[in-house]
């Protein structure tokens, strides 16, 4: 399994901006990369993907036009940039890799799907 760690989390004023990273432990460039967050007593959801080779992302609606993810083969980190965050966008945010470059909005909602996972950072968004 790749080791992910993650930093950038904390808290913001609804509005605000945040910036994720996500380390590698090898280089990730060729498999599927996600973001996934977990509010208090909700499922975890997907937020983003990212296939870096081919430098083709997809979101989840509720965060279309307000965040981008990106990623930097060359130092095997995946970000994650919050824009006009709300309060809904409280949760514990994971960053996760699938070993496989097949990738697409399907596995947004298929969380099961990815191999190796962070130790997750909180991000809270006060209104």
């Amino acid at each position: 399994q790749v080791q992910l760690v993650e930093s950038g989390g904390g808290s913001a004023q609804a509005g605000g901006s945040l910036r994720l990273s996500c380390g590698a432990s090898e280089d990730v460039s060729f498999d599927c990369m996600g973001w996934f967050r977990q509010g208090p007593g909700k499922e975890r959801e997907g937020v983003a993907l990212i296939y870096i080779h081919g430098a083709r992302t997809w979101y989840a609606d509720s965060v279309k036009g307000r965040f981008t993810i990106s990623g930097d083969s060359a130092k095997k980190t995946m970000f994650l940039q919050m824009n006009s965050l709300k309060s809904e966008d409280t949760a514990m945010y994971y960053c996760a890799r699938r070993g496989a470059s097949y990738c697409s909005d399907d596995y947004l909602r298929s969380a099961h799907k990815f191999d190796s996972w962070g130790q997750g950072t909180q991000v809270t968004v006060s209104s």
